[in-house]
């Protein structure tokens, strides 16, 4: 298990995670999220021991990354997918890491097998695609049969298949009671392979629930309405404050009221409902909402 507490890392007048604590569960994938420059490198690197808190601690498995007897073999990361010499194959890339803990070359074989590398590991990796590269972490992240997996942004690059045979892979990992924690701006891509998600937004963080908490307790209702003269409701429910975005001449979806004050005013005012269904809100838009006032980068809107 991964456990940070009060982690604060400054770099001169930047306070760039500022009193941070979470924890990674075994069993679990924890998504870990936020908008860029929202402190979740810094974080990842915090917990393997490449940078140092300026308060706070951060263990794995009950002690710091440094004191860790055997590290490959209880955490794996991949924090940058080109971490490698261009000049050395796969296989010699692989055998490197492995022979500083003791691994034998069966299991160079083995997470080359199972991360579809077999065919190219006797390739240089400096002419290996963004994808292939990618692969390559997460079999060096392997390597060891860790405990603990930590990966940030490992379906960066990777096709179609790649991507569901990631996502095959951590639901896999996490059922076998390992700690999964993963960094990913592809929220449809979270939404169906983390069990719990941790939010961060100016070094802060903004949220840490399961993804289901997460969905339901975002307290804005969702309802998708059609019918003839729905183009009204926004003038007939401007009083509740809501908002009604138009989908189709004779659609619309309406937040911030529920379905049954919809009905009354469409009922009330001749309003022929041919259908009202509320929905929850997904995690791109519990994200984008949790995020909205702690994105440093923001850019103009599209006319």
């Amino acid at each position: 298990m991964i456990a940070a507490q009060h982690l604060t890392k400054r770099y001169g007048a930047k306070v760039a995670v500022d009193d941070v604590g979470f924890e990674v569960r075994p069993g679990l994938v924890t998504g870990f999220l936020g908008p860029n420059g929202a402190g979740k490198s810094t974080t990842m690197r915090m917990i393997v021991g490449l940078d140092r808190p300026d308060a706070g601690s951060v263990t794995v498995s009950g002690v710091p990354y440094r004191e860790l007897r055997s590290p490959l073999t209880e955490v794996g990361a991949l924090l940058d997918a080109k971490a490698w010499h261009p000049g050395r194959t796969a296989e010699r890339h692989l055998l490197g890491l492995a022979a500083t803990h003791g691994i034998g070359k069966a299991r160079v074989r083995e997470v080359l097998e199972l991360t579809g590398l077999e065919a190219v590991a006797r390739k240089r990796v400096g002419g290996f695609s963004l994808g292939m590269g990618q692969r390559l972490g997460i079999a060096a992240a392997l390597l060891g049969d860790p405990h603990t997996l930590i990966l940030d942004e490992p379906v960066n690059g990777l096709d179609p298949e790649g991507v569901a045979w990631v996502r095959r892979l951590l639901r896999s990992l996490a059922g076998e009671g390992r700690a999964v924690l993963l960094s990913s701006h592809l929220m449809s891509e979270m939404a169906q392979v983390a069990d719990r998600v941790v939010v961060l937004g100016r070094g802060r963080v903004l949220a840490d629930q399961s993804i289901d908490e997460m969905l339901s307790s975002s307290g804005t209702h969702l309802v998708h309405v059609r019918g003839s003269g729905v183009d009204r409701l926004p003038q007939l429910l401007a009083a509740d404050g809501v908002t009604v975005t138009q989908l189709a001449p004779d659609a619309v979806e309406v937040s911030g009221v529920p379905a049954p004050r919809i009905a009354q005013v469409a009922v009330a005012n001749a309003i022929d409902l041919e259908e009202l269904s509320p929905r929850r809100a997904t995690l791109e838009e519990r994200y984008m909402a949790l995020t909205n006032d702690a994105v440093e980068y923001r850019t103009e809107a599209v006319r």
